[in-house]
């Protein structure tokens, strides 16, 4: 084997290294606890982490894109008890269509406020967090929402399941191939990665870098929304703070999946491992009995070590 043939396979291996680390993760657990290895585990953890990797796809353009969005965990809250709502209201249907609008609306204020204004993107979404949070708040007034008939068909979209596979991994391989085409097989995706990369370049370029970073936002609140039908679906029923704290798992899943903190690189597959890491370590966790202030402190450790590992591969190639 050549040199250059050697070079290439390590630095695949280099890449790639994160999905070493799922399957070392896996195989701890696996050793700690039989209940851990079994196939109806499999499938509750593939059913569990759906929700957070859609908001992944979307999360991972805002990131790759040179910005954050906090304001996710709201926005799914606010999501998740329209949806509920309106259900009974005015069905099913139409209740979908208007959360995904409710997703895409609040992902475009963001997104004008960041891209347009130039205002500090963890600002702004930060306010739009307790902006998003106080609309629930306001909706709902205070109470939580449940559907009439737990047993109509919208119920069987988060529950039900095609064969051994639940409808939602099944959702949510569908928008990670369609995010992963949209960044790595289109025009706007190559903008998107431009733009994290060098703004000011893009500019002089011909790049409307506005527009790319509203249409990041966009994704980022759609797939929110996305994930708000499915998780209320699947409870039947929305508390005004069932979304709170989603925001950083998600986070933290794009980061561990190797996207650049400073924008201009990532990978929407590397995010959904990097999901999974967060979600065979919350799922294994539990199994083994560990305190649930423990599992948040864990968390702390893996978002710290994360950040870590990104901050100095971004020095390393700043010194090449």
């Amino acid at each position: 084997m050549s040199l250059s043939k050697k070079g290439g396979a390590v630095q695949v291996m280099k890449d790639w290294a994160i999905v070493g680390a799922m399957v070392v993760v896996y195989l701890i657990f696996a050793v700690l606890s039989p209940n851990f290895r079994t196939a109806e585990n499999a499938i509750l953890l593939l059913r569990q982490v759906s929700i957070i990797a859609i908001m992944g796809c979307g999360m991972s353009f805002a990131i790759i894109g040179g910005n954050f969005d906090l304001s996710v965990g709201s926005l799914l809250s606010l999501c998740c008890c329209m949806c509920i709502d309106l259900h009974d209201k005015i069905g099913p249907v139409p209740a979908m269509a208007v959360t995904l609008l409710v997703g895409c609306a609040s992902g475009l204020v963001c997104g004008f406020l960041v891209g347009h204004l130039r205002l500090n993107s963890m600002i702004v979404t930060l306010g739009m967090m307790n902006v998003l949070q106080a609309l629930t708040l306001m909706y709902t007034g205070g109470s939580s929402v449940m559907l009439k008939d737990q047993n109509v068909w919208f119920g069987q979209i988060g529950k039900g399941s095609l064969g051994p596979i639940p409808y939602v991994t099944i959702i949510m391989v569908v928008c990670i191939v369609v995010y992963a085409t949209l960044l790595n097989k289109t025009v706007f995706g190559h903008h998107v990665l431009a733009v994290g990369s060098n703004d000011e370049a893009c500019r002089f370029s011909g790049i409307n870098d506005r527009k790319v970073v509203r249409n990041t936002f966009v994704l980022s609140g759609l797939s929110a929304a996305i994930a708000a039908i499915l998780l209320c679906s699947r409870g039947g029923a929305a508390q005004t703070t069932i979304g709170q704290g989603y925001e950083f798992d998600v986070i933290t899943g794009v980061i561990l999946g190797g996207a650049s903190l400073n924008g201009g690189s990532g990978n929407i597959v590397k995010t959904f491992i990097g999901v999974m890491i967060i979600g065979i370590l919350k799922n294994g966790f539990v199994i083994v009995g560990l305190p649930y202030y423990l599992q948040w402190l864990a968390q702390c450790v893996i978002i710290l070590l994360a950040v870590y590992v990104a901050i100095q591969s971004e020095r390393k190639k700043g010194t090449k």
